[in-house]
């Protein structure tokens, strides 16, 4: 097998299992429903669910990056599929009776399972493209963004099958869990680190004298680097207002005189944005570089956000797909910027450690939009203040990040 077809083949199925985890984008198509049926009506506990989901992806991730280094990448994305799978089956017996039930399958479960995929396949990948990190990053995780366009119709479809709102949303859930373990298995089997020492051809690394080589840290010289801090600090302010949009664009849409059928279509902008902006920027930063990339995407999602009061009409979904383009540049910029900082051998259990800041954000994110939601009941202005907090944290990012520095081994 030549060594052209030995790095595609591993790209190409992290490209799909991370299609499959792209569910986790549209879950504001499940939130009214869900707010309704399992949670009374309270939008804020419906959408704990999904930033728990978010949140526990982070220990997924690290957990996972670190049992791949022992057991082998593939193995570890096997079982993470699998645990998602079982996440999401035991979530379409939720009730109201017990409502928490659906926090610990869908929410804990679901991102534990999906942490275990998504920063191993992603570590795999740069491993195999290292003078493309940027750029393949950003090809990996525009595939989860994507996700979320080939999944959205499927999952409307679904839910109208099985009895349309506040009826179907449980039994899609089964259906999504026979999926993943079907993708992520098959998907699984081809995923591979290189070859000890492994190069490219025409590819030479930097020296270690380079200004611009790369040093390989451990976990745990990670954990006493300010730089770790800095990183993860910038990605929980910088994830505020795609989640929150994430979360809620559809709610938001109908509350801006949409219908629902239409208002279901800012969850498809959402997602394709999401998915260009992750390509996008991840190819733009091996150019502009990575620190000012992440600027110039925090500033941009400041100014949007304080758009979202302004934004009328058929407007919305323009401001949407915006959040969604910015957005995305995150999720394909972090996983490249912290190899760049730290190394890529230790990249899958660093960089699932860099999300914990991700979790907190989601969590965070998420509470704060749903209860200004809550407040909002009758008059959609009244969330404004949510994105204003999405705001401020986007400016503060931008501080933490001007002072990110290369760090160096002593």
């Amino acid at each position: 097998m030549s060594s052209k077809v030995n790095r595609l083949s591993p790209v190409l199925a992290a490209i799909l299992i991370q299609l499959c985890l792209g569910t986790a984008y549209v879950w504001s198509i499940f939130q009214t429903g869900i707010a309704k049926t399992i949670f009374g009506g309270d939008n804020a506990s419906a959408a704990l669910t999904f930033s728990l989901l978010l949140a526990t992806l982070t220990i997924g991730s690290t957990i996972g990056g670190k049992l791949q280094e022992k057991h082998g990448p593939r193995n570890i994305v096997i079982l993470g599929g699998l645990i998602l799978a079982l996440g999401f089956f035991l979530a379409s017996f939720s009730s109201a009776s017990y409502p928490w039930f659906l926090w610990l399958t869908y929410g804990i479960m679901g991102g534990v399972g999906m942490g275990f995929t998504y920063s191993t396949t992603i570590a795999v990948a740069q491993k195999w493209f290292p003078e493309k990190r940027g750029f393949i990053s950003g090809i990996i995780v525009a595939a989860l963004g994507f996700g979320g366009v080939v999944f959205s119709p499927i999952i409307e479809k679904l839910i109208k099958v099985f009895g349309g709102p506040e009826i179907g949303e449980l039994k899609t859930f089964m259906v999504l869990s026979i999926i993943f373990v079907v993708v992520c298995t098959l998907g699984g089997l081809f995923i591979k680190n290189p070859p000890e020492g492994f190069a490219p051809e025409g590819y030479t690394p930097p020296a270690a004298s380079s200004a611009n080589a790369v040093v390989d840290f451990s976990p745990g010289e990670v954990l006493k680097l300010p730089q770790f801090y800095l990183v993860a600090a910038t990605l929980m302010l910088a994830c505020m207002g795609g989640l929150m949009m994430i979360g809620f664009a559809k709610p938001i849409a109908i509350a801006k005189g949409m219908t629902g059928n239409i208002a279901a279509i800012g969850v498809l902008i959402i997602s394709i944005c999401n998915a260009f902006g992750r390509f996008f920027w991840g190819g733009a930063s091996d150019k502009l570089g990575r620190k000012k990339t992440i600027i110039l995407l925090l500033a941009g999602t400041a100014g949007l956000s304080l758009l979202v009061n302004l934004a009328t009409g058929y407007w919305i979904f323009v401001l949407i797909g915006f959040i969604g383009f910015f957005y995305g540049g995150f999720l394909s910029n972090f996983p490249a910027f912290t190899a760049d900082l730290f190394g890529a051998k230790n990249m899958a259990t660093n960089y699932g450690m860099v999300l914990i800041g991700f979790g907190i954000g989601a969590v965070s994110s998420s509470y704060i939009a749903g209860y200004f939601k809550n407040i909002a009941k009758d008059d959609i202005n009244l969330m404004f203040p949510a994105f204003v907090v999405a705001a401020v944290a986007a400016v503060i990012g931008v501080l933490l990040v001007s002072v990110i520095k290369k760090p160096q081994k002593a």
